[in-house]
């Protein structure tokens, strides 16, 4: 392995960190109704727990209702009970064939949690970053133990992964900034 892999690698993983963070604060409920907010919600489908997605067509009916078309008419039941027992605190209603959620606004207590948990969120993802920085930093002392790098070039290398660790934490930051800013705009 080479002090180029060692980067790479690195990059590789603090970007996976990044992209994990933009993924789990889609999740976090803004007051308008998005699809991926019921992603986590499993719903029983004949004794085995099912992702929602996989036994229901979600689509968005206005800015604050999501419409649930289950594939199975008699799955309707269920995945309004999956819904209504999830912690989303969301009261699912049906109209026939479809079950349509409406998102309450969130009251201004609400989003001040919505943003500690948007901060907490943040903060996984750079102790995860700081972490890979550790590994490929232990990497690059290991290569010059085995003599394969010189200290010179551990040096180098070591500042050039500071600059990246720094990147992505700045990265990190802006990320979670906007969603602040989305989170409490009313």
């Amino acid at each position: 392995m080479s002090t180029a892999d060692i980067k790479k690698n690195a990059q590789d993983k603090m970007g996976k960190s990044l992209e994990t963070l933009r993924a789990d604060l889609a999740k976090v409920r803004t007051g308008r109704a998005h699809v991926g907010i019921l992603d986590h919600v499993m719903v029983d489908y004949y004794g085995n727990p099912t992702p929602i997605n996989q036994v229901a067509n979600l689509t968005l009916v206005d800015a604050r209702t999501i419409g649930v078309a289950p594939f199975e008419k008699k799955m309707g039941a269920a995945i309004e009970k999956a819904i209504r027992d999830s912690d989303l605190g969301l009261n699912p209603a049906s109209q026939g064939d479809m079950i349509r959620v409406p998102t309450p606004p969130l009251n201004e207590e609400r989003r001040k949690e919505m943003v500690k948990l948007c901060k907490g969120e943040g903060e996984d993802a750079k102790v995860a970053v700081r972490n890979i920085r550790r590994d490929a930093n232990e990497g690059l002392k290991k290569l010059v133990k085995d003599k394969a790098i010189s200290e010179d070039d551990e040096r180098r290398a070591v500042d050039e992964i500071q600059k990246l660790t720094d990147k992505f934490i700045a990265d990190i930051d802006k990320t979670v900034a906007e969603k602040e800013k989305e989170v409490l705009t009313v």
